[in-house]
Order: C-alpha cells, then sequence, then structure tokens
C-alpha cells in the first residue's frame, strides 16, 4: 500500500503518471494499491527500476514521474522536496492499469 497526495493519486487515476518513484529499496510483490483519503487505485507494476534519484528520473521520463513538471529539475526538486533529501536509493516502479481499478 502507498499512500498518495491527492493530485498524484488523480495523475496515477488519469493514466498521465505512469511511474511512481520512492526512497527506498522496492518492494514485493506484482501489484501496488495506492490509497489517498478512502479512495483506492490498484495498478499493475511491469517493471522496477532502483537507483539514486538522478538515475531512475531522468530526462526521458520525468514527465510521466510528475506530469506537470516542465523540466527535469523541477520534477527533481518535487523529490527534494517532498523527502528533504535526494540521496540514498529510490525505486521508481513502472505501472500499467488493471480490471481491478476502484474509488
Amino acid at each position: 500500500m502507498f499512500l498518495a497526495r491527492k493530485e498524484v493519486f488523480t495523475w496515477l487515476k488519469e493514466g498521465a503518471k505512469t511511474i511512481d518513484v520512492r526512497k527506498g529499496d522496492p518492494r514485493q510483490g506484482e501489484t501496488a494499491v495506492f490509497q489517498s483519503g478512502a479512495n483506492h487505485l490498484r495498478l499493475y507494476i511491469v517493471n522496477k527500476e532502483i537507483g539514486l534519484l538522478e538515475e531512475v528520473v531522468t530526462a526521458d521520463n520525468f514527465k510521466f514521474v510528475i506530469p506537470s513538471a516542465k523540466t527535469l529539475e523541477e520534477a527533481l526538486e518535487y523529490f527534494r522536496k517532498l523527502y528533504a533529501v535526494s540521496s540514498g536509493v529510490f525505486t521508481a516502479y513502472y505501472l500499467a492499469q488493471t480490471k481491478e481499478d476502484s474509488s
């Protein structure tokens, strides 16, 4: 279960965000369940990538991570503010819609 801010949950539900990046080592499982308030969304994990923040959020994928970001630096800054640090291990979860989506 991943807690998600309302804006992040909306991006995920609408399919604008297809990569979710979290600080720390990858979690086990093939399904990610996102929760925002009373709403839940189940997405299939198609791939995981582990590395430094700058390795998992790149010029090629930042719009799929933070859809509102206009630049790579803006996307990275989002995470620096969220986690107060940008060092250490991050995991990128590549996501796909499932038939079990609910809200």
